[in-house]
């Protein structure tokens, strides 16, 4: 690896410092927790992460999506201690305060279609999806719903009932909540139909239909549950035209339709909500991680005349919290003013660049996203067996590197850096990548 600035590494990876870390949080902290290396963070700035030791690492995760704007962006920065300075907490579900009001008018504006539309806070993903879930239910009268292989929601009872990603996040667990039917997904390069986009006609979408006419009826579903890319099953990304039909058949059959942004949304693909690049409208919308810049919101944005529940149906005391609207004001604004532009330009460049890497490393089998949500799935052979261990083993080796990655799905891995990313460390992250590559393969063939 090149000489660069943005990587210092000081000490062995992991360093003695975090390991005495490491070690108290295994006799504290819950053993249910995914860490996929050690790291232990001391601060951060922008693209980069320093640990306990003072090694500085170049972060291409942004705290799992979270970190739009970069760590601790000196305008959101600015923004949270001047609320501090004003109201710190006074629990938006019992008292009115404007900020909670403006950053909700500014969602309506930014949300897809018509302005009609309402808000409700919470402090996750997982909560977004619980209240989406229940306000279907209450506005439909109807009792199923229909979710996805490969989905992911959160870890509640209800969103954990959708997620259809890993039988680890159910195992123990059950019995999970009543009237939730999973289909498949649209996942072209596994197709579960052995078909192709240009010959399928969305096969996967008259399957959805098939589960109504025989275990789901459409009279009893009250809503179709989905991410636009799914995030935890591997960023797999739907072909042209698909949500489109999902759409159709849910306004014939008088189903909501619920997009889970919590991961794709808040410009990360280059629009401000990845459900945009297919003109889609949802009834219901969940968002969070990037909404914030770090700070705790989940947000659940629907059509004015679904959110018709009544006053005391749902709260949350921390939900709309003032310090994290006004995270979400600075950091639409900035996304609205360049990062936006930046995710679209640097992505192209990154899958640019890895689809040309791609011809010499076959083991990469399938490169897909949009903007900077990119996923790259990793295969042993012409088989597409998949490379489960080699794909965990490339994380690894680029933590060695200094370079911050996490796995996805079961063989995949993500890259979703910060949108603040430029091209300079962007050309960092593709070397090591395919420094690490070669040390993976390397192994493969020992």
């Amino acid at each position: 690896m090149a000489k660069n600035d943005y990587i210092d590494l000081k000490t062995d990876i992991p360093g003695p410092v975090g390991m005495e870390w490491y070690a108290r949080d295994r006799d504290s902290i819950s053993p249910s927790y995914v860490r996929p290396y050690v790291l232990v963070a001391d601060h951060a700035e922008g693209m980069q992460v320093t640990d306990v030791d003072g090694n500085t690492y170049l972060d291409f995760t942004a705290g799992v999506a979270v970190n739009s704007t970069g760590h601790r962006h000196p305008e959101v920065i600015k923004a949270i201690k001047d609320q501090a300075d004003r109201l710190v907490h006074m629990s938006g579900t019992d008292f009115f305060y404007p900020i909670q009001i403006e950053l909700a008018e500014k969602i309506k504006q930014i949300a897809p279609g018509p302005t009609e539309k309402m808000v409700w806070y919470g402090n996750s993903g997982a909560e977004a999806v619980e209240a989406g879930l229940k306000l279907a239910r209450w506005h439909t009268k109807r009792s199923l719903a229909i979710a996805f292989f490969g989905g992911f929601h959160g870890r509640t009872y209800g969103a954990v009932t959708l997620s259809g990603s890993k039988a680890k996040h159910r195992e123990g667990f059950s019995p999970m909540l009543q009237g939730v039917v999973h289909v498949p997904y649209a996942y072209c390069y596994r197709c579960p139909y052995n078909m192709t986009p240009d010959t399928c006609g969305l096969r996967c979408v008259d399957a959805i239909e098939e589960v109504m006419e025989r275990i789901a009826p459409a009279s009893d579903t009250a809503v179709i549950v989905a991410e636009p890319i799914q995030g935890e099953g591997g960023y797999v990304m739907p072909p042209e035209g698909y949500f489109q039909k999902v759409q159709k058949l849910c306004q014939q059959r008088g189903i909501l339709l619920m997009i889970d942004e919590v991961q794709s949304g808040m410009g990360r693909t280059g629009k401000m909500f990845a459900i945009e690049h297919w003109d889609t409208e949802p009834d219901i919308m969940a968002i969070a991680k990037g909404v914030a810049s770090g700070l705790p919101l989940g947000i659940m944005v629907a059509k004015k005349n679904v959110m018709d529940w009544k006053q005391g149906a749902h709260g949350s005391t921390f939900g709309g919290n003032p310090l994290s609207c006004a995270a979400a004001l600075k950091t639409i604004d900035l996304l609205q003013n360049g990062l936006m532009e930046n995710a679209t330009k640097q992505g192209n460049y990154i899958t640019k660049h890895l689809c040309e890497m791609q011809k010499k490393h076959p083991i990469m089998g399938d490169i897909r996203g949009k903007g900077l949500m990119i996923g790259v799935e990793f295969i042993k052979d012409s088989k597409k067996s998949k490379a489960k261990e080699e794909s965990n083993a490339l994380v690894i080796e680029a933590f060695r590197r200094g370079l911050l990655l996490l796995p996805c799905g079961e063989n995949s891995v993500r890259l979703s850096p910060s949108l603040i990313v430029t091209r300079d460390q962007c050309d960092v992250m593709l070397e090591i990548w395919e420094e690490s590559l070669d040390a993976v393969e390397k192994q493969m063939k020992s």
